[in-house]
This record gives C-alpha cells, structure tokens and sequence, in this order.
C-alpha cells in the first residue's frame, strides 16, 4: 500500500467528465526496411515481460470509505493487457492530420479508475508506413519527469531490445486487497503524520517566507512582480466542453541552443519566446493580439537529481510572455529577465513547497469545487489569472526504439481546463524539441494553425538570431518531423528557416 501525495490526489479530486487529468505522448516509429512482424502484437508482447519493472503500470487505487480521505495505490492482482493495450487503424488515406485527430480523441477519454491508470494504443493505417504510439497515464501517478524514467523503461536504445530481468521475487509483485478498516487505519496515520510534519517545518516556513519578503527589494522586484497580474481575455480562456484537439511539430534542438546562446538566454527561455511569437500570430487571426502581455503558468520541477520516484513534484508560478512587444528580439529579452526572476524566486521557496498534506475531507471538497467550477460559467466573466500554461521537460537525448522499430518523433499531451483551453508541452528528444498544442476545441476549434505559427516564429528567430553568412548556408535547412505523405493537406511539419 502506497499513500498518494497530496499533490498527485488532487488531480484525481478535480477531474470531471470535461477536464479528464492524465498526460500522454504521441510518437511516430519507422518500421524497418522488410519488417514482416505485427507491430501491435510485439509490443504488446515486451510490454508484458517489463511489467515488474515500473511499478505505476500495475498499481490501482483503492478508495477510502466514504471517500473520506485520499485513496491509495494497491498492487494489482493481474494487470488485463488486453484492455489496456488496444490497436486503432486510420481510414484512409491515412494523413497526419487524422493520425493527431484520432490521438486528440482519445485523449478526451476518462481512464477507467477501477484499474492501473494508464492506456496504450497502437495507431495504424498512415499513409507514410510509419506507426503511431499514443500512451496516456493519469497525472495522479506521475509527471513529466516521472514519464521520461517510464520511457527508459518502456523502449530500448538499440533495435534489438534489451534483455529483461525477472521479478525479484513472488512477495515483490503479490496483490493488495486492503479492507475498511485498514484503509481507515491508514489514512488517520497518513494525516497525523502529515499535521507532524506541518508543524515541525513550520519554523523553516516563517525563516524563508521571511527572508523574501522582509528584506530589501532586490534589483530584480519590478521583474518579478510584472508575472504577478492578471491576463487579458483571450478568445482561450473560456468554459470549455471535453472534446480536445491536438497539433505537433518538431524544431532542430541544435538551431534552438544556438540562438540561445546568441542571446546569452536559457533553452527554456527561447521556448518561452516561440510560445510567445506562436500566440502572437494566432491571436492577430483569431480577436486581435491584446494591449497587456499573455500570461503563462510555467511548470518548474522540485525533483531531486536521481530522484526517480514515480510521483508529481513540481510547482507552477506564473510568468510574464511579453506578447505585447512587437519585435522578437525586444521579446526575448524581456521574457529571459522575466522567467530568470520567477526561477530564481522558486529556487529561494522550494524548500517550503509542500508537495503532501493531511486529505480527511479534502476528497470531498476538492471535487464539489471542481464541479461547481465547471458549471458556473465563471471562467466566462473572471478576468484569467493565467491564459495558457507553457512546460518544457527534458527528454532523452538518444534515439529510443520498441519492437525494433526506431521512434522519429516524439511529442508531448497534456491537460486542458476551464478558462485554460490551451496547453504548450515540450519535450526534447534525441536532436529535436517536440511542441505539443492541446487543444479544448470550445477554445481552439483547430489546432493546426497553432503549428503553423510557431514555424513562422521559428522562422522570425532563426532570421534575427543567426548571422547572414551562416543563413545563407543553412538555407535550406529544415526542421527534423516527419516526412508528411502526399495525401496529407500542406502543413509547416518541415519549417524552413527564412532566408535574409
């Protein structure tokens, strides 16, 4: 029996029918040259023989009585990989367009929470030959660096896979069937346990809070303070129904560090100024950009070096996106100083930031929230506290395969709610940086133009940032997707830098 933290209970309390709360991937795999094998069936096959090796795959939950306090994770008696690893084929002709269609609706689907919370589909029938993988898991059970340990686990770094050791024992991998009383039992443990701790790092509290607040302004307040506003309306932040929608595109990582490293600016900072110039161009199309800046919640995470536990640990502030300042460059600058404050800000807090607390009752509330939220229509007349969230994990820097087939394209899927109708998630991986647009379609009826902007802002930075000698001789490079079929629509899947 494992407790969840307070943090990842939570994702469980405010989900609802419009608001589902689990993140997933999409990938594109090129199948070998004469490959004969079922993809599926292989798949389906390794993934059986790596069970044992990721714990989230074969925990569910088990709920308190009453749904009093926080349920907690019970090893499963036999994970069903028949339900949770499924096959869909595309109609043809098999575009890319339909290949991120059919992953945005399943992303819409509520995972079953009677078992483990997680779901793999195996998507066939594209057009280019390649095969996509859409794998989801509950937020509740990890986050974005939770599921890039869960990559190392679930694909290979050679096509052949790895050999995979057994169970360490028969005890290791028993099921769980706790009764009423035990749960009970457990959970006024759990929130004494909880009330201790508060109470003992309650000093650490006052001593932080403290030194942040009760000294001097340091010469970087006026950039702090800037994150902590209100956003304008955007036709984004609205009520929002479930159906979802999703876009991807991939950019050369290496074209991304070299401007960063023009602009004396973080890799994180140059996502955030593409986010910036991508909803700056949509906006113009879809309302009008507005007179105040955007503002955007920026996941950053508490996790430890060599931390591996599969659990959220992460806060999100806000940060300023600058979407007012017409020239990138201008744009850059001004988001780099802004998120350097709002991370210099969580390293001085991040000691204080609680990541678990007493549940008794929070089930309860959490939930009557959530769907008091959704039904009010509040977001409809709330002035936004942010109008989009924007993350940016790192991935794995090396090709990754499964079944023996090589992984071209990874690209991350994360969660959408009311008033919050758009999610910009990015994840490195091997040479590229995977965007992931989803979408609530009530906010986003298309996600494509989105993919189409953020090439364009691409395109708009490579021109400003790289000196025209190199242009010239980049030219014709191209950002590393996939290769698009001839049927699909044209669409900037291959975002060539401008030239001067």
């Amino acid at each position: 029996m494992k407790h969840l933290s307070g943090v990842d209970a939570a994702f469980l309390h405010l989900e609802t029918p419009q608001t589902p709360m689990h993140v997933a991937s999409l990938s594109l795999f090129d199948l070998p040259a004469g490959y004969r094998r079922d993809f599926f069936a292989s798949v389906k096959r390794e993934l059986g023989r790596r069970l044992h090796m990721a714990p989230v795959l074969r925990r569910r939950l088990a709920p308190m009585p009453l749904q009093l306090a926080d349920p907690v994770w019970v090893q499963d008696d036999a994970v069903d990989l028949d339900h949770h690893v499924q096959r869909v084929t595309l109609p043809p002709p098999g575009t890319l367009r339909q290949f991120e269609d059919c992953a945005a609706a399943l992303h819409a689907e509520l995972l079953d929470r009677s078992r483990p919370l997680w779901r793999l589909h195996v998507i066939e029938g594209l057009a280019s030959g390649q095969v996509g993988y859409y794998f989801k898991a509950h937020h509740a059970a990890l986050d974005g660096l939770a599921g890039v340990q869960l990559a190392r686990t679930l694909f290979d770094t050679t096509p052949r896979p790895s050999p995979t050791r057994p169970p360490r024992s028969a005890a290791a991998a028993a099921s769980e069937h706790p009764g009423p009383i035990e749960l009970g039992a457990a959970a006024l443990r759990h929130d004494g346990a909880q009330y201790i701790k508060l109470l003992r790092h309650l000093p650490e509290v006052v001593r932080t809070l403290g030194g942040m607040f009760g000294a001097p302004a340091p010469a970087g307040a006026g950039r702090l303070r800037q994150n902590f506003v209100f956003g304008p309306r955007t036709p984004l932040n609205v009520p929002i129904t479930a159906e979802r929608g999703f876009a991807g595109l991939s950019l050369p990582l290496a074209d991304l560090q070299s401007i960063a490293a023009a602009h004396d600016a973080k890799l994180n900072d140059i996502v955030l100024a593409l986010c910036s110039g991508t909803l700056r161009r949509y906006l113009a199309q879809h309302g009008g950009i507005p007179a105040r800046p955007l503002t955007a919640a920026m996941p950053i995470s508490l996790r430890e070096t060599g931390d591996i536990e599969y659990t959220t640990q992460a806060t999100m502030p806000l940060v300023n996106l600058q979407t007012h300042i017409a020239d990138p460059l201008r744009r850059l600058r001004a988001i780099r100083d802004a998120a350097g404050a709002v991370k210099s800000m969580v390293r001085q807090a991040r000691g204080i930031v609680p990541m678990d607390f007493p549940s008794i009752g929070v089930p309860w509330v959490l939930h009557g929230l959530a769907e008091l939220y959704g039904r009010s229509q509040v977001t409809s007349v709330m002035p936004p506290l942010a109008n989009v969230v924007v993350s940016n994990i790192p991935g794995p820097r090396v090709p990754l395969y499964a079944a023996g087939a090589r992984m071209r394209c990874y690209w991350p899927m994360s969660i959408v709610e009311h008033g919050l109708g758009l999610n910009i998630t990015v994840m490195s991986y091997a040479d590229s940086m995977g965007f992931g647009f989803t979408t609530a379609r009530a906010a986003v009826p298309d996600a494509e133009p989105l993919s189409r902007a953020l090439a364009a802002a691409f395109d708009e930075l490579v021109a400003r940032s790289v000196p025209r000698r190199a242009r010239k001789a980049a030219a014709t490079a191209t950002a590393a997707t996939t290769a698009a079929p001839a049927a699909t629509p044209p669409r900037p899947h291959r975002a060539r830098r401008s030239r001067p």
